[in-house]
């Protein structure tokens, strides 16, 4: 997969290098790619009461509504979350914006994952939906086991979403099933939507990525080689503070703070990490 990876990172450069598409990797206006979204509803429930403070306090660095809009989403959607998490900050907003109209679909971990970490998720997040019916009474929950459970039923879903996960995969060498599993799943047309913690492009991409970030042209090449195609970028949820270079990579950077009270201040005043938002097309 890496070679593979290697020759698609190789022929992007070439097209750039020759046709200057440049241009693609710069932000479209707001709204610019999205067809049917519902700005309104959407911004109801990003302010609204089912948020949790803790999830709403990350609004000045994630942009939940500019996201969702980039990416297209309308409220007739069918959605697939990739690993929404215990605090399920997205299903906060997809699961009420979607129960009328459209399906979200919240690809947990496999529940026979030996993962402590994973079991606590998956806990977390059922606990969450269970005690708020009125807003998460429809949301249904998958696993995510590429290659050997399904996301949703092949060619249904309109939008794979997966927020800061492409290091994990790297991590466990299956991220080329990962983007595999979501082009399974989604319609011809359908959009994957991309966010994730930006590699510096002046450094080799670590295979691994141990240090949580990812190069955005190793991205985009991984999503190319499972058959997607390129329709954009966003810089909503740049950060040019974050430097990059931390003795334990991104994990030093609010919310976690791996190294607590040590230069606390410092990695405070940088905030959350530099983030890519990419949107692609099966097509």
């Amino acid at each position: 997969m890496t070679s593979r990876i290697t020759r698609t990172l190789a022929r992007r450069a070439v097209v750039v290098a020759i046709t200057g598409l440049t241009m693609a990797f710069s932000a479209p206006p707001v709204g610019a790619l999205a067809q049917g979204v519902d700005s309104g509803a959407l911004q109801t429930l990003v302010a609204g009461a089912q948020r949790s403070e803790a999830n709403r306090a990350r609004d000045v660095f994630r942009h939940p509504f500019e996201v969702l809009t980039f990416f297209g989403v309308a409220d007739n959607s069918n959605v697939v979350e990739i690993l929404p998490g215990a605090s399920g900050y997205w299903t906060e907003i997809l699961g009420p914006y979607l129960k009328a109209h459209g399906r979200y679909i919240a690809a947990n971990g496999d529940k026979d994952s030996p993962s402590t970490e994973v079991q606590k998720d998956n806990a977390g997040f059922a606990a969450k939906i269970a005690a708020d019916p009125t807003d998460y009474g429809k949301v249904e929950v998958a696993e995510f086991h590429p290659g050997v459970k399904e996301l949703a039923p092949a060619g249904t879903a309109d939008f794979v979403l997966t927020f800061r996960n492409i290091h994990n995969w790297m991590a466990g060498g299956t991220a080329d099933q990962a983007f595999t599993a979501f082009f399974k799943a989604l319609k011809p047309g359908g959009v994957l939507g991309v966010e994730e913690h930006r590699g510096r492009a002046d450094q080799p991409q670590d295979p691994l990525a141990k240090s949580g970030y990812v190069r955005q042209d190793y991205a985009i090449a991984l999503a190319e080689a499972a058959g997607f195609k390129f329709a954009g970028a966003s810089e909503i949820n740049a950060n040019p503070k974050d430097t990059k270079d931390y003795p334990v990579g991104v994990w030093a950077l609010p919310p976690t703070y791996r190294l607590k009270d040590q230069d606390r201040e410092k990695y405070a005043a940088i905030g959350e990490s530099d983030r890519f938002v990419l949107k692609f097309v099966k097509p």
